[in-house]
């Protein structure tokens, strides 16, 4: 009895190897069609690129004031730039600026040389903060907080709101991909060809680059009191690009 079963298991073995070949077969003559079709569609392909732009209007403006004290000793130096660091916060604060933080708090020492001897001959102390106001208010608060204590205007930039910017993302990747078909259907008609389908959309990006800082200056004293300083936005780039890949 027990070699009958030993014979029973060696003929389902045998019988089994006989017809794993073919099912092997039948799954190669099934697959290599399909591989077959996909490495065409990948060989017959047309790859374009395009690019859309928009330009919005800037009507935010994004500054860095600063408090720079100097006196003899450091704690004279930071009492007084922390004193008309709160006025120039308060006031910010008073205008419901937006995104206000503080950028930088420093105390450093001044150096006179004599005699190639190097002393201490008092100290410095900076604090800067940032924020963003409507462009159109931005030149009568950059007076008041002058008024208020600043003595540095560190740098202004122009951004328009995240609204508009989203807005223009959307209309510059809409422009992209249509400049991207518009050259694929030149090239199909110049060469007579049909597109068949999209088999691949890349979007390369859709942002908006960081606005440029436009200046660095000393806060000066305002002369006359019914004059603002000038404040003047511009236009903000938005720019998209798609690459489609198209089989035919």
């Amino acid at each position: 009895m027990h070699r009958a079963a030993l014979s029973g298991s060696q003929f389902q073995a045998g019988n089994l190897w006989k017809t794993l070949p073919l099912a092997l077969l039948m799954c190669i003559t099934f697959t290599l069609p399909a591989l077959a079709q996909e490495k065409e569609k990948l060989w017959r392909t047309l790859t374009v690129s395009g690019r859309g732009v928009e330009m919005i209007p800037t009507t935010l403006s994004q500054i860095s004031l600063g408090v720079e004290i100097q006196g003899k000793t450091a704690q004279e130096v930071q009492q007084e730039a922390a004193r008309r660091s709160s006025s120039v916060v308060a006031l910010l604060k008073r205008q419901n600026v937006e995104k206000l933080e503080t950028t930088g708090i420093r105390l450093n020492p001044v150096y006179s040389y004599n005699n190639n001897v190097q002393r201490i001959t008092g100290y410095a102390a900076n604090n800067t903060v940032s924020f963003r106001i409507a462009t159109d208010k931005a030149g009568t608060l950059l007076d008041d907080a002058v008024k208020a204590g600043a003595t540095q205007i560190n740098s202004i930039s122009f951004v328009a709101n995240e609204e508009a910017i989203a807005s223009a993302q959307k209309q510059a990747l809409k422009e992209a991909t249509q400049d991207a078909q518009q050259q694929a259907d030149a090239v199909f008609s110049a060469l007579g060809l049909k597109p068949k389908e999209v088999v691949n959309i890349q979007v390369n990006n859709a942002s908006a680059p960081p606005p440029p800082i436009l200046y660095r200056a000393e806060a000066a004293k305002v002369s006359n009191a019914d004059a603002s300083t000038p404040v003047i936005g511009g236009e903000q780039q938005v720019e998209a690009s798609v690459t489609l890949q198209i089989s035919y």
